[in-house]
């Protein structure tokens, strides 16, 4: 076991590359990575109605504060502890242990985002999308002194290589050109959903390149969209490399305006 371990929280929203990302850190030697550890917890504080519930609470420790005390900042085999988390995870508990993690996000141009959510969930809300309380975490870590590493899911896709190039510089740890390619198919540490959410990623071996938003943007997703847009202003205005320029937008400050 390691004295030393760099403990590093990814807080994603759903459909954002987070399963990809946490595929590449699980190709280098020094890393471990855990699926969604909160998953459970999430589901018995929230009561949301996600697909596989039920095989997710069977199979988790649903007590979030223990999965705290005894994954997060538990004992590690490898010096690097890579936790792919869902921000909207995070209810019902005492956010203290961040001190001790180090915090990147991970985040999503919502036009692109939401209608693939929806079709995993059937009407997404805000807090589904993760993208306020992303801002929020983010807004009490700043506060903290941290500054965390924020992702954006295009400059991943247009440049693998030099956005985990400047996420590793960030983390403090070598790149890895072993990051950047994956088997495909199930990994023994996903999660017990992932025969649900993963199905794409399975079939991938790599980063997908790019590609612009062809079909039109669902109408009666629009209101949920506006209320998204504030919020990853916010996180884009932090981002790691090049603003996207799907965006439009500058950075936003915390809290954002309506």
């Amino acid at each position: 076991m390691h004295q030393d371990v760099k403990r590093i929280c990814l807080w994603s929203g759903p459909r954002n590359v987070s399963t990809a990302l946490m595929y590449s850190f699980a190709q280098r030697g020094d890393t471990e990575v855990v699926d969604e550890p909160l998953y459970a917890h999430f589901l018995r504080v929230s009561g949301a109605q996600h697909p596989l519930r039920e095989e997710c609470l069977a199979a988790q420790n649903a007590n979030g504060e223990e999965v705290v005390r005894q994954e997060i900042l538990g004992p590690a085999e490898r010096p690097v502890l890579f936790f792919k988390q869902m921000a909207h995870h995070l209810v019902n508990l005492d956010l203290s242990f961040m001190e001790r993690t180090v915090n990147v996000f991970l985040t999503r141009d919502p036009e692109r985002m939401l209608p693939s959510l929806q079709r995993r969930i059937g009407h997404p809300t805000l807090r589904d999308t993760g993208l306020k309380r992303q801002c929020e975490i983010l807004s009490m870590l700043e506060g903290w002194g941290q500054r965390p590493a924020v992702v954006e899911s295009r400059n991943l896709l247009l440049d693998p290589p030099g956005t985990l190039r400047a996420l590793c510089a960030h983390l403090r740890i070598p790149f890895d050109r072993s990051m950047l390619r994956w088997p495909s198919g199930p990994k023994a540490y996903d999660g017990v959903w992932a025969s649900e959410w993963y199905r794409n990623a399975h079939r991938t071996t790599h980063f997908q390149p790019y590609r612009a938003r062809t079909e039109p943007f669902p109408g009666k997703l629009g209101p949920l969209l506006e209320e998204c847009r504030p919020y990853y202003a916010i996180l884009t205005g932090r981002s790691i490399g090049a603003r996207p320029a799907a965006t439009g937008r500058d950075g936003g400050t915390w809290p954002p305006s309506h």
